[in-house]
């Protein structure tokens, strides 16, 4: 067993905690319940995938902590997170890219809103890009590295390294976009 800092684990209970979005399966609002108990439920909540590129068209991918309920240690490829009780999509998206990276004023881009529905996670999903040559600001408590790379390069490392599969969705989503958009 790996030992995680008192900061990840007091940041662990606190998430836990916190008060989020609960959602049918049309997307549907029914209210707010814990994120511990909308996992162990299996309740469908709403979740936000931020793909952060720089301005050379690079895709920003960071490690997750090891202190993460879902996914910990993974690399994911997009910032992101659950959306709050009483929050909308595009404020979470805003939140979680300034909290887990740094990045503010960042204009965002919505690609595809759709349901992840696997085991460990049921999520109605709103997938966003953006662009910013900003330096990162990690968030010690949830990312433990971060870089940039080709999507080439990310989709080579999922054969090789754990990728978070419900950011995978996200970016199988954007790349699927019609050419004529732009990120």
């Amino acid at each position: 067993m790996v030992a995680i800092s008192a900061a990840e684990a007091a940041h662990r209970v606190a998430s836990d905690q916190e008060r989020v979005a609960w959602v049918d399966e049309h997307d549907q609002p029914l209210g707010g319940v814990s994120r511990a108990e909308l996992r162990e439920q299996r309740l469908i909540g709403r979740g936000t995938y931020i793909l952060l590129f720089n301005s050379a068209g690079l895709l920003c991918v960071h490690r997750r902590t090891l202190s993460k309920a879902l996914y910990p240690g993974y690399w994911d490829v997009a910032a992101g997170g659950m959306v709050l009780e009483g929050e909308d999509y595009r404020l979470s998206a805003e939140r979680e890219l300034a909290e887990e990276l740094g990045i503010v004023d960042a204009e965002l881009i919505e690609h595809a809103h759709f349901l992840y529905d696997a085991p460990e996670s049921r999520l109605w999903c709103m997938a966003y890009s953006a662009v910013s040559d900003a330096p990162l600001q990690l968030q010690p408590e949830e990312v433990l590295e971060a870089r940039f790379i080709s999507i080439e390069q990310a989709l080579e490392e999922t054969h090789r390294l754990p990728y978070c599969p419900d950011s995978l969705a996200a970016l199988e989503r954007y790349m699927s976009r019609p050419l004529t958009a732009f990120r």
